[in-house]
Formats: structure tokens, sequence, C-alpha cells
């Protein structure tokens, strides 16, 4: 994303919360007049002391009177720009946040299948945590920075306008100086933030993995491909801290060039008499305001570069083609549950086919089971039918309603679904069942638990359904966490039912039970069934057999068998 498009929507964040901006602005204009008029009086109670019992001391108590209230008000003005700078920056990034996290809910699932879920987190966390800290920082700077540099411009130009030239042109110097270092510095800012989103990822996939790692004794592996990315973060992080640490140094000694000439040039016109020792004085401290806000700015040009490149990152976010509106398009009107497959073409990678004419109906109420080997496309059949992909060809139906015409979310309200791979959030039992249902009852809840024959581990829990479950049900047995995602859509009652792969994790016994709760489950809903285990689909009234693709056979268990073709070697298998 370029540097301009980032700032822009950065400054469009911003902009929404212009009732703390303007404050912000009001405070940060009247802190630093006060912080401008000091100088001034300063010098004139200076011009008060003329020499040795020669001094005015009812002017000089008079001004630094003036000037205590002064700094006082300054002092006043500058915490209440703080405060508007806090509240603004926290509300921005809240919306950020919000929007990023929006966003991602409503990507389509190709993109997470394409990107590392660390380096998504990343982008929620620590690009959003530094673009955090460089507004603190940046707008800050920003505005009292402004109002200073002008009004000290504008000062300086009225106490001496030759004396002011010779700053101004010190002062493009240190300009020109500064954006050939930050050019540089802020690629390797882009290259950090970049390098920690897959450093983030591989860590979230290795301690996700952890029992994998060690049973294959990857420890070793692991480690050294951790390094080299490490390495990798050392070397751009290193780069990018050189290079911003450049600016801070060469400006100021730049800056105190002006600041020697101001008073080489000052002391002359004193000399000659056009300058007072009071207005020398005054000149000195308002050159020295002049340059402090381009010191301020590039000693937190490291801030600023890091904030600009993970705003990038997060805006990138948007870029990316959400799942199409479905505002416009009706809500799924309910039926029987049946679903077509017409002449259905898919493919993932656009260069290597996958499906190719397929074509299915399920007839309501009926089981129908899908089994092949790896890869045949049965999952594929679930991503399509949930619309969690769309076709490239043909057209899915459900109750003879096109599955892309009508809402995505009355759409799979109608389904339940039970995955070979569990998904529990951290918190209760009773809240992880009641995720299929808004607004289930204790006994609805109980009751589903029953059905799944998850009733009995449930009790013997610590504290029965009242348990709290760590994040992705880590106190949870394999077998466990299947008979509660199996008791979560039994609660949501659906009129079609996925079944891939459900009872995988769970033993044989516990499998008899399942199965029986499943054949109640079923009981006047369509329902597909996906299954290695080819003894989980023998009671379904229709089995579709893929391979690659395509349904190369189709009948009940016991015809399929006296055929003997190829669901015969993968039930003998």
């Amino acid at each position: 994303m370029k540097k301009n498009n980032t700032l822009s929507k950065l400054y469009l964040y911003v902009a929404e919360h212009k009732k703390y901006l303007i404050l912000l602005i009001v405070a940060a204009l009247m802190a630093n007049v006060f912080m401008l008029a000091a100088p001034y009086i300063s010098g004139r109670a200076i011009d008060f002391i003329r020499g040795e019992g020669d001094v005015d001391f009812p002017m000089v108590i008079k001004f630094a009177v003036i000037l205590f209230g002064v700094y006082f008000f300054n002092a006043v003005f500058t915490w209440v720009m703080t405060v508007f700078t806090n509240s603004l920056s926290n509300r921005t990034i809240e919306k950020m946040r919000n929007d990023a996290f929006e966003k991602i809910s409503h990507l389509p699932l190709k993109f997470f299948d394409g990107h590392s879920h660390g380096d998504i987190i990343s982008r929620l966390t620590n690009d959003i945590d530094a673009v955090s800290d460089g507004l603190l920082q940046g707008i800050t700077q920003l505005f009292s920075g402004l109002v200073t540099v002008i009004g000290s411009l504008a000062l300086m130009f009225m106490l001496n306008w030759k004396i002011t030239l010779c700053v101004i042109v010190i002062t493009i110097l240190c300009i020109f100086v500064s954006k050939a270092i930050a050019t540089n510095s802020g690629k390797m800012f882009r290259l950090q933030a970049q390098t920690t989103g897959e450093l983030n990822g591989y860590v979230s996939e290795t301690v996700g993995n952890l029992k994998v790692v060690k049973a294959f004794g990857y420890e070793d592996k692991s480690a050294e491909v951790f390094g080299e990315i490490n390495r990798r973060l050392y070397d751009c992080g290193q780069k990018a801290q050189f290079y911003s640490s450049l600016v801070n140094p060469t400006t100021r000694y730049i800056n105190n060039l002006a600041y020697i000439s101001v008073g080489v040039l000052g002391g002359l016109a004193a000399l000659a008499g056009h300058l007072s020792v009071g207005i020398i004085s005054s000149f000195l401290i308002y050159a020295t305001q002049f340059a402090r806000p381009i010191n301020d700015m590039t000693s937190i040009l490291t801030q600023l570069q890091s904030a600009q490149a993970a705003a990038a990152r997060i805006f990138a976010l948007g870029d990316i083609e959400p799942e199409k509106s479905d505002d416009d398009f009706p809500e799924l009107k309910e039926g029987k549950g049946e679903v077509t497959f017409e002449s259905v073409d898919f493919s993932y990678d656009k260069k290597r086919e996958l499906i190719k004419n397929l074509n299915i109906t399920a007839k309501p109420g009926q089981r129908l089971a899908i089994v092949g080997p790896t890869g045949a496309g049965k999952t594929t059949i679930v991503n399509l039918l949930m619309n969690f992909y769309g076709v490239d060809k043909g057209k899915i139906l459900v109750d003879g309603q096109d599955i892309d015409k009508v809402k995505r979310d009355s759409l799979r309200k109608n389904f339940g679904m039970v995955l070979q791979d569990t998904w529990l959030f951290a918190g209760t039992v009773k809240e992880n069942i009641a995720y299929g249902k808004e607004g289930a009852t204790d006994d609805e809840i109980i009751e589903a638990a029953k059905a799944a024959s998850a009733h009995g581990f449930i009790k013997r829990l610590p504290d029965g359904y009242d348990t709290m479950i760590t994040e992705d049900g880590g106190n949870l047995s394999g077998g466990q966490k299947q008979l509660l995602t199996i008791a979560r859509a039994m609660l949501s009652d659906p009129q079609v039912l996925i079944l891939d792969e459900a009872t995988s994790n769970v033993d044989t016994m516990t499998e008899q039970r399942i199965q029986k709760a499943f054949l109640k489950m079923m009981e006047g809903r369509t329902s597909f069934i996906i299954a290695h285990r080819l003894s989980t689909i023998r009671e379904a009234d229709l089995i579709l057999v893929m391979d690659r693709g395509r349904i190369i056979e189709q009948g009940t268990h016991r015809e399929l068998l006296e055929r003997n073709g190829f669901y015969t070697k993968l039930y003998n298998s």
C-alpha cells in the first residue's frame, strides 16, 4: 500500500472524532501561544537590567509575575492537550481494531487458507499497538510543533528578519538530510513489520501443534527454522533502528549550527546597536523553539515509521475482496430439505481441476453418504454446500432455491455441522454447547448432551456443566471435545445435517452410542455423511463413491458390495 494512501486512511479514522480533534487543536494552540509569549517577556525583563546599580526592580518583578502566569497556563493547556490526545488516539484505535476484526469476519475462507493465522493475529495485536504508540506521539508533536514553528518564525521575523533567514536556510538543509535518512529506515520498518507477522505465524503453528513436533523429534529443526526467521527480523530491525537513529543527532547538529549563527549574528548586531541584549536572549530561545519540533519529530521517527508500516498491514485487509454482499437477497424459505447439485464445477486452484460436472440430488429426509480416498473432494462438497466457496460453474439448490441468491446466514442456519476438527472456546461446558442455539435453556442443553452421549462425562467433571474449558479444549480429551461439538449440533435442531468424519476421534463403543443418537437425530432430516470409516455409513439411504472429484459409483451399501467395484475395494481395505 502506498504511503500517501495509508496516511489518508489513517486521517479518516482520526477525523471521525472531530470533537476531540478540535479540542486538541485549541489546547495545542493555547499551550504554544503561552510558550511563545514567554521568551519575549523574559527578554523584556532582561532589558530592565541595564548594569550594576542600574536595575528597574519593579518592572523586573512585574514581568517575572507575568512570566509565572504564562508558564502556569502553558502547563494547564499542555495537560489538557495530553488528555485529548489520549482520548483521540484510544478511540481511533478502538474503531480500527473493531473494523479490522469485522473485516476479517467477512473475508472468504480462501483468505484464511492462504495466510498464516499467527500473521493475522499479529495485525490485530502488534500492528494495532504500534499504530497506537505512533498516534500518541505523532498527534501531539504534529499540532504543538506546527504552532511552535509558525509562531517562532513569525516572532523571529519581527525581531530581525536577516538573522531569521539564516535560521531558515539551515533548517531547510536539516529537513533534506532527515528525509534522505528516513526513506531508507521506512523500507526497513515495513520489512520488520512483515517479518514480525511471519515469526508470529510460525510460533503460533509450532506451539499449537507442539505434541506433533515432539512426537516426530522435530524440536531441533523447528528451532532452526525459528532461528532463521528471527535472524532476518534482527537484521531488518537493526538496520531500521540504525537508519532512524542517525536522524536525531544529525538534525540536532545542524540545528546547533543555527543556534551558533544566531548568537554570532545577534552579538554583531548588538555591537552595532541594532539589537538589545534582551532581544538577543529572546531570539536565541525562539531559535531553539523553532528547531525543537523538528528535533522531536526526528526523535520519534522510529515509532512513526513503525506505526505507518503497521497501519499499511492493517489497511491491506480492506483491499481484500470480501464475500459478495447478500443484503438484497431474500431469506432462504423454509422447506423440506431437498438439496441438488446441478452440473457443478469447482477448483481451489484454477490450474488444477478438482470437481467436474457433479450432479447430486438428496431428497428430503434422505441419508446420503459420501465416501472415497483422501483428496477425492468429499469435504469440498461441504464447503460448497455451506457456500464457504462459490462454484465455478453450475449451481446448488436447496428446496429449489439457488444458494448463491439467498442470504448466507439464513442458509447456514438451516445446516447443522459436525466436523473432524473440533472447535471449543474458553468458557463453560454449558456455554460451548449453547453456542449452537441462541437463548437455549438449561434443560435443552442437558437433553442435547444426553442425546450426544456427553452427559455422563460432563457430570464427572469438577463443576459439571459449569466447568471451565481452557482455550481450544486443552483440558478435555479428543473424544470428549468431539462429543461436545455433536451436542452443539443437536441443540441447533437443523433442517439439513452434515457429518464430516464426526466420529473419528471417539472409541468404538462411544461411536456405537453416537450412531444411535445420530440415527434418531437424522429422522426426518436430510443428512450428508462423510466418512473414511465405512462402518459409519452402512445405514445410509444412498452412498456416493467419489474419486478425483467425480462420482464413480452410487447405491446402497449392499448394492455397492454386490457390484464388486471401487467401493468393495475400499470396504475390504
